[in-house]
């Protein structure tokens, strides 16, 4: 039985006593949410607080999460134990019917069945992957690593443009040998097969990380297990806008929903190369600017809010974001030329350290 086993038939252990003495069935569950996140100053990683909430059979709005949980920790304990594994999407449609002769179904939608297993995880101090449930593959790695994936040994630069899809479960990934300097995480697709195309990981020996959008666990992790295991600095580079500033905060100190993985998650020593408010002015890019929405401004209020956002470089973009009223995209780099982000930008930016912290 391994260690993720026996949480699993521990806490169904607990709730079996629990009825044997003739007590209500329940599990305690750390909250969600900021208020019970905390911004930790020494390791500068976004926690967990202590605050948690009871899950009670017998409570009519907690019926049927009770009962959720319970189907999902038992499904999930299946997998383990037959050495499985199962999408998210699986777990879901799997364990959807109705309950009894009545209309009711156990999930309606799958973001209730998510919902579970990101409670569990919190529950057991378990990683998903470890109860062998993974998410759909999203985004992919190019340059010169050696990496050994069930067996198969392959050089992520020798894969044609595409690179290799980083899969939603990397834990056991191993990686072999690399000769690069550092790790480029890209926010988009895009701007990341240009830079291919451009040449830009073979000429800036470094390793190329698309994460296309908001950066998935399986990414996350990623850089998190590259920078640990092989000692490479992570620079990022994303939108100039409060979504793509926070997509790199996630990949430094965690997310609010993920709190409880920021230590597995997050690198807190990466650092961010733009785009910026300042880069509309330098490079006179202010005929290519976007002008911010609602929502735009909404989370700029938001942000300059956040403590790991409290750095007065951080504060003089936010605020200038807000005043300027304009976001800039990283393709808005190609009215320069199409190869101006790989042959300037990018390159110089870096060789000066000009970043972010």
């Amino acid at each position: 039985m391994n260690k993720t086993d026996k949480k699993l038939q521990n806490m169904a252990k607990k709730v079996v006593k629990q009825i044997e003495n003739k007590n209500a069935p329940s599990i305690d569950i750390p909250q969600r949410g900021l208020s019970n996140v905390f911004f930790d100053e020494n390791e500068r990683i976004l926690k967990i607080g202590d605050k948690t909430s009871k899950r009670t059979f017998i409570n009519i709005a907690h019926t049927k999460k009770f009962m959720q949980t319970m189907l999902v920790s038992s499904y999930a304990q299946r997998l383990v134990r037959d050495e499985k594994h199962a999408g998210i999407r699986e777990l879901y449609y799997a364990l959807k019917h109705s309950v009894g002769t009545g209309k009711e179904n156990t999930f309606e939608d799958q973001s209730e069945s998510n919902m579970v297993i990101e409670d569990l995880e919190r529950m057991l101090d378990v990683l998903r992957e470890q109860l062998n449930l993974t998410a759909d593959r999203r985004g992919f790695i190019y340059g010169d690593i050696v990496i050994v994936d069930n067996g198969d040994r392959f050089n992520a630069s020798k894969l044609g443009r595409g690179g290799w899809s980083v899969p939603g479960n990397i834990e056991d990934i191993k990686f072999k040998k690399s000769n690069v300097d550092y790790i480029l995480c890209v926010e988009t697709a895009a701007m990341s097969d240009r830079l291919i195309e451009e040449k830009f990981p073979t000429k800036n020996n470094c390793l190329l990380i698309a994460c296309q959008g908001q950066a998935p666990r399986g990414i996350r992790r990623l850089l998190s297990r590259l920078h640990t295991e092989n000692d490479l600095p992570v620079v990022v580079f994303t939108d100039g806008d409060p979504y793509g500033w926070y997509i790199y905060s996630t990949i430094k100190q965690g997310s609010i929903n993920l709190a409880y993985l920021s230590n597995t998650l997050s690198v807190p020593k990466a650092k961010f190369v733009g785009m910026t408010m300042d880069d509309i002015e330098t490079y006179d890019l202010r005929g290519v600017t976007e002008k911010l929405k609602d929502l735009d401004k909404k989370r700029i209020e938001e942000e300059l809010k956040y403590p790991w956002f409290k750095h007065k470089k951080w504060q003089k973009q936010l605020n200038k974001c807000k005043k300027m009223g304009v976001r800039i995209e990283q393709q808005a780099l190609a009215n320069k030329s199409l190869d101006f982000v790989a042959r300037e930008y990018l390159p110089e930016k870096i060789e000066a350290k000009d970043f972010l912290p």
